[in-house]
């Protein structure tokens, strides 16, 4: 796991200073503190930062293809390296180090561009081909590793993150209203939107050459479209756990201690038994003082089960006042997912003791776990439950307000929200914090005009729903989630959190044959009545306690409800104040004073909303300054 940058010119005939480089290099320090390299030459600078995991002696970037011309940077692992590495080797190759970047280079030397789906990988790379004076850039199929790149002054910029971007003297920082109006509709920054308006980031699957001055963006993999499984569901199953067996086994390949995360759900502890099967495993828990959010029984049930040996840490509320403003550090762009907080403070513990852990990130979008999976069944019988929803809501109305975790007037508010709205809007609806008309009346009038009143809040999510035609209903919402809810917000909480502290997290849920079986499953496989994951908790009923099985969906939550009217209170103030939000011109300050006082009145929940601004302003500060400049600048010929 590791940080990339580099720049190239659109004219390769063009000296390039590798002085911005190693600036941008060293604010990605926290991603490969262990070592730092650089290649440069006429047109082109590639630099890396380098958390050893494999090779610790040989693994040194850049590395070199079978020809010398051939260089490479990569952020990741590839899983099947010693696969290619022996099909190489048959056709001549001979490698220098036992790095699996180094498999990267000979690859593309053997292959050219079709290498990239040869290889089951969480990665980000970028290549250069001296013979060709072709630059390329790729992220893995799901979208695990990020780049952002950039076009300013005749060259193309790239980076891990966001934040070393921003260090180069050619990118100057001005907020994109587009990207303002996705994140308070989805709680992130959708690729390829960024934040900074003309920055991109590299859509997952995904990969950009730049070659005789001109740049092209391309997908080298899709989930496949839908085809449904011909096997019975017993071989269905069996098949699934022998797909999940051997992704979490090739990901227990590492040169430094490894661990799995453990939360106590269905997802981690199945990471978790799989991983026990191969040997002695470490697990690492965070629980919480309120005994809704706290799952920490549930995985010392699962540890005592598969004889891990467990580790556990307790995240408190009065913890969160100097936590909540390194949020500001941690992401280079906002993320309303305030599980943020609690995966930053498990990678950290979990780092006095590993390097490498395994996650359960991905179960519930391959296999239909979320509620809003159940609700999209319900769904065609919107016209009925209508009917009963009016007087659900004249019911909650007279509920008091709860700061529990998925309290029941929450869930019932959350799901007439999007109740009676087609998909995928319905979908968006449950998950937003402003939908568009809701926007409307946050935004100054200038901000709404900007932000295209309010055209991009759901753009993913239709392209997204478009692309499963001819789905079925459930299988069509999760996929949706996979390629849009997954990558943003999960994957990208993952990667800020973990590798803030250069811990390397590693999905097998998200091995190649794992997601492409995932595709074809119909709904009766994924769902029982309005049980999701049904196929999953089939696939490890003999390994877990039967109480983790029959769990409901519960999520890596934080009671970031009672918070704001308690240890967050006086940062909350701070930072959705008037005074701090007139000088922005953004938002409607009358509008978010309503939404402070109504929450610490307990007159209504709003810790989504109220939280996704918080984030919010806490990174407008960091990376804007007191101003925020607003421009829509779309990459000239790039869509």
């Amino acid at each position: 796991m590791c940080g990339i940058a580099g720049i190239a010119a659109l004219d390769p005939r063009r000296p390039v200073d590798a002085a911005p480089v190693h600036a941008m290099l060293e604010r990605l320090r926290h991603r490969g503190p262990d070592d730092a390299g650089v290649h440069a030459e006429r047109g082109v600078v590639l630099g890396h930062r380098r958390l050893s995991i494999i090779d610790l002696a040989g693994g040194h970037q850049p590395l070199f293809g079978q020809r010398r011309s051939t260089v490479v940077v990569a952020n990741g692992e590839i899983y099947n390296y010693r696969e290619l590495a022996r099909e190489l080797e048959s056709r001549g190759h001979v490698f220098r180090t036992a790095s699996d970047t180094e498999v990267a280079a000979h690859a593309y030397d053997e292959w050219g561009l079709d290498a990239l789906d040869r290889m089951d990988a969480m990665l980000a790379l970028a290549l250069w081909d001296g013979e060709r004076r072709r630059l390329v850039l790729a992220r893995d199929r799901m979208g695990e590793k990020p780049l952002y790149w950039t076009l300013a002054d005749g060259l193309l910029l790239f980076a891990s993150e966001l934040t070393a971007l921003l260090v180069h003297p050619a990118v100057r920082p001005a907020l994109d209203p587009r990207a303002l109006s996705a994140y308070l509709a989805l709680e992130y920054v959708p690729a390829p939107l960024c934040m900074v308006a003309g920055v991109r980031k590299l859509e997952p699957g995904t990969y950009l050459v730049l070659e005789d001055g001109r740049v092209e963006v391309r997908p080298f993999w899709r989930v496949p479209a839908w085809a449904p499984t011909r096997l019975a569901y017993p071989e269905a199953v069996e098949r699934l756990r022998q797909l999940l067996d051997r992704a979490v086994a090739s990901r227990l390949v590492s040169d430094v201690p490894l661990g799995v995360f453990l939360s106590g759900g269905l997802d981690s502890s199945t990471i978790a038994a799989f991983a026990a099967c191969h040997g002695a495993v470490e697990t690492f828990s965070i629980g919480f003082e309120e005994a809704s959010f706290d799952e920490r029984a549930y995985a010392r049930q699962v540890a005592e089960r598969l004889g891990t040996t467990h580790h556990e840490r307790v995240l408190r509320g009065a913890d969160m006042p100097a936590l909540v403003p390194r949020l500001a550090e941690l992401l280079d762009e906002p993320l309303g997912d305030a599980s943020i907080v609690p995966t930053a403070l498990l990678s950290g513990f979990a780092r006095e003791r590993i390097t490498v852990a395994l996650g359960g990130d991905a179960g519930d979008e391959l296999f239909a776990g979320y509620p809003m999976h159940q609700a999209q069944r319900l769904a065609p019988y919107a016209r009925v439950l209508a009917v009963a929803g009016g007087v659900l809501r004249r019911a909650t109305e007279r509920l008091p307000v709860s700061h529990a975790n998925f309290a029941f007037g929450f869930k019932v508010r959350t799901f007439l929200r999007g109740l009676e709205a087609a998909p995928p809007l319905n979908q968006g609806l449950w998950l937003s914090s402003f939908a568009p008309a809701e926007q409307r009346a946050l935004l100054t009038p200038e901000a709404w005009e900007a932000a295209e009143r309010g055209r991009w809040a759901f753009r993913t999510l239709e392209d997204g729903w478009a692309a499963g035609e001819g789905m079925p209903r459930v299988a069509r919402s999760a996929r949706l989630d996979a390629l849009t809810y997954l990558p943003n917000d999960i994957l990208t909480k993952v990667d800020r959190a973990s590798m803030s502290v250069a811990l390397e997290v590693r999905a097998p849920f998200l091995a190649r044959d794992v997601v492409e079986f995932a595709a074809s499953l119909p709904d009766a496989y994924l769902m029982k009545g309005l049980t999701g994951k049904r196929i999953l908790r089939d696939a490890v009923r003999d390994l877990l306690p039967p109480t983790v099985l029959a769990r409901p969906k519960k999520g890596f939550g934080i009671p970031v409800a009672a918070w704001l009217t308690g240890p967050l209170r006086e940062l909350a103030h701070d930072l959705l104040g008037e005074a701090s939000l007139a000088g922005a011109g953004l938002f409607r300050p009358a509008v978010v004073a309503r939404l402070l006082g109504e929450h610490e009145a307990r007159r209504a929940d709003h810790r989504k909303p109220l939280w996704t601004l918080l984030v919010f302003e806490l990174w407008r500060r960091a990376n804007l300054g007191a101003g925020a400049p607003a421009a829509s600048a779309p990459l000239a010929g790039v869509p």
